[in-house]
This record gives structure tokens, C-alpha cells and sequence, in this order.
């Protein structure tokens, strides 16, 4: 657990420092309020659509590794480049929305394979609480990456440097991951058939179907994350509406990150003790979010972010303790890879529909935003009452 964590941590000081000035770079780039909705929602969505193709290939051919470091060097080297996109011109902003589209599928590509080998190794301290301290560890490095960028665009005024010195957490991030492949060996995966309710016939190995209480769970999450509105939208507020400057747009990101990882410790800790009735909590918490985030006030923005911080928390650490549980081992890069792809369509419908309605009218983002998350938790209170 303690070193997927540290490699997390690396990796996340590249992509989350880059995500925190997404927004900014795109508007300086010549994007509207309904492009930054639409490149950064487009972006978690492959992040999280693709892994419906990677989860299952994980699981086919074995190799979890492969997948994993091949996603990470997909992020390794486009966060980087993203520091050239000032000096292309015209052809600038397209070249920053296919980079960072190509380092969200590498996201995509890692995350099923990851996650597998993480329940693994969580299953030994407890689902909720090993995922809950990984997730702890990654956020250290959202914290700190965010960091680096503010101090760098405070020190020479301009986004770029801080893009460019992502490329040295990136690198570690690599070596750290080729050393820990080599001490450690890949996971056994153990073929299971589907009972026939007698005790003969053949033993070939047969895929399991996904229980119907994860599909629902999986359907109720994707509402929670259409809602969710993306970080690149509230920095595109904060700093079009001149609450904050553009080096103040990563150090509230920061904020978040930190946010993030102490909400992905205490519920993790709940849903060892209680179980899944933790999870309820999400949908008012993403519906608490553009209610502040989107305020003419630093004083209700800050909350906002901080509230948007802990729900990504919990999505990305106490939500997928559950899709553990809920499915059998051999299937579990499978179900994430689903799961993620369910979110990804949320992601993307949600981004879009939040740019076009935020300029149109913050306080109707604030009521779609409310009735999406009143039918989540619907659907999660019918999971949980299962469960």
C-alpha cells in the first residue's frame, strides 16, 4: 500500500498540478466558459469511459503492470508538453485539449489495473481503511503539485514554467514504479465458474455476470459525478470574475486536494465500521458545491471548493471500497472499468451541460445541479438498504 502511495504521490504532483490552472490555461488560450466545460469535462470522461475497455483487457491477459505503467507514462510525458501550448499560436488550444484528452486516457488506461492490484492489498488491512490511507498518501502529491505550479506562475507570471517542472515528478514517478514492479510479483488471478446447482459437470472457467446491486450502484455513482461540476470551471470562475488571481486558482486546488484526503480517510474509516451508509453522504455534498463555489465572494467560494474537494475524495477512495465488495475478485477490473465508464458518461454530459448553463444562469446550474443529486440518492439509499 505505503509504496503505490508514494508512486501516487509522484504521479499526482504532475496531473493534479496541472488540472488546478486547466482553466486558466484554456481561457488564456481562447476558450469560453462552454469550451473549459467541454475539454475538461470530455477529459474525465476519458478517464474514466476507456476504462470499460481496460478493466476487462486487465483482467483477459493478466497484465496489470503493463497497464499501469503504461498509463503513467502517458501522463508522465503529456502534462509536460502542455508548457509549449502558449507559443503555437492558433493551433494552441487544440494542441492543449488533445493533450490533456491523451493524459486523462492514461489515466484510463492505469486505473482498473491499479485499483486491482490496491484491493489486493487492501483486502489484508481492511478495504475502506487500506484505500482510505493510499488515497491519503496520492493527496499528499495533489497538495504539493498544485504548490509547485502556484509558486512557479507567482515567480515568473506566466502558467508555463509550472507545466514544464512537472516533468521531474513525472520522471520519479517512472522509476519509482519500474523499482517497485521488480520487487513485488503480478497478481494470481484464480478462474471461478458459474454455479450450475450441481456438484459435476465441466470445470472450465467461466466468467461470473456483475450482481445487479453493483449495476445500480454504479448508475446512482454517475449521477453523483454528472452533478459534480469540474475544477477547470470553478477556476475559470474565480479568475474571469477576478476573485482570485490566476496563481491563487492552484493553491485553492491545493486546499481541495488536502480536503480530499482527510474526507477519504474518515469515511473509509466509517465504512469499516458501519458500512456502505457512509456513502449517502455524497449527493449533498455535490450538491452543496456550485450553491458556494460559484459565488460572487471568495468568503462562499472557498467553502465550495473545499466541499468539491471532499466529495472527489470520497468518489476516489470509499466508493470503490464498495465495488470491491460488491463483486467477486475476478472480476473486479471488470466492474471498475464499467463503473468507471457509467461515471465518465456523467463526467462528460455534466461538464458540457454545467458550461452552457453557467453562462446562461448560475442559480439554475445551482437547481439542476440540486435535482440530479436528489435522484442519486434515491438510487444509493436502494443500494445500501441491500448491502
Amino acid at each position: 500500500m505505503v509504496g503505490f502511495g508514494v508512486i501516487s504521490l509522484a504521479a499526482d504532483m504532475v496531473y493534479e498540478g496541472a488540472r488546478s490552472v486547466y482553466g486558466p490555461l484554456l481561457a488564456s488560450l481562447g476558450a469560453s466558459a462552454i469550451a473549459v466545460g467541454a475539454v475538461t469535462g470530455a477529459g474525465e470522461a476519458a478517464a474514466l469511459i476507456f476504462r470499460v475497455v481496460s478493466g476487462p483487457l486487465a483482467d483477459r491477459t493478466g497484465r496489470y503492470w503493463t497497464l499501469t505503467m503504461v498509463g503513467y507514462a502517458l501522463t508522465a510525458v503529456c502534462v509536460p508538453l502542455l508548457a509549449v501550448t502558449p507559443t503555437l499560436g492558433g493551433a494552441g488550444l487544440a494542441t492543449a485539449a488533445a493533450l490533456i484528452l491523451a493524459e486523462r486516457i492514461g489515466k484510463a488506461v492505469r486505473s482498473p489495473a491499479k485499483s486491482t492490484l490496491l484491493a489486493d492489498a487492501a483486502g489484508q488491512v481492511g478495504m475502506g481503511r487500506g484505500l482510505g490511507v493510499h488515497k491519503a498518501l496520492d493527496q499528499v502529491g495533489a497538495f504539493a503539485g498544485p504548490l509547485l505550479v502556484a509558486g512557479l506562475i507567482a515567480a515568473s507570471g506566466a502558467i508555463w514554467p509550472g507545466l514544464a517542472a512537472l516533468a521531474v515528478p513525472g520522471a520519479v514517478a517512472m522509476l519509482l514504479l519500474v523499482l517497485t514492479r521488480r520487487r513485488l510479483p503480478a497478481p494470481v488471478e484464480a478462474p471461478t465458474r458459474i454455479a450450475t446447482g450441481d456438484d459435476g459437470g465441466d470445470d472450465t472457467p467461466r466468467r461470473v455476470p456483475l450482481p445487479a446491486s453493483f449495476l445500480r450502484f454504479a448508475l446512482g455513482t454517475a449521477a453523483c459525478t454528472a452533478g459534480l461540476v469540474t475544477f477547470g470551471l470553478i477556476s475559470f470562475h474565480l479568475v474571469q470574475r477576478h476573485l482570485v488571481p490566476i496563481a491563487g486558482a492552484p493553491l485553492l486546488y491545493a486546499a481541495a486536494m488536502a480536503a480530499a484526503a482527510l474526507a477519504a480517510l474518515l469515511t473509509g474509516e466509517i465504512y469499516d465500521r458501519l458500512g456502505p451508509r457512509v456513502l449517502l453522504a455524497l449527493p449533498p455534498l455535490v450538491a452543496a458545491v456550485p450553491a458556494l463555489a460559484f459565488g460572487n465572494t471568495l468568503a462562499a467560494a472557498v467553502p465550495g471548493v473545499l466541499l468539491w474537494g471532499a466529495a472527489v475524495g470520497v468518489q476516489d477512495s470509499t466508493v470503490k471500497a464498495l465495488v470491491a465488495d460488491l463483486v467477486p475478485r475476478e472480476r473486479r477490473a471488470t466492474a471498475y472499468g464499467m463503473f468507471a465508464a457509467l461515471q465518465g458518461a456523467g463526467a462528460l454530459i455534466g461538464g458540457v451541460a454545467a458550461g452552457a448553463i453557467y453562462e446562461q444562469s448560475v442559480p439554475a446550474l445551482v437547481a439542476v445541479v440540486a435535482a440530479v443529486q436528489a435522484v442519486a440518492l434515491l438510487m444509493l439509499i436502494s443500494v445500501v438498504r441491500r448491502t
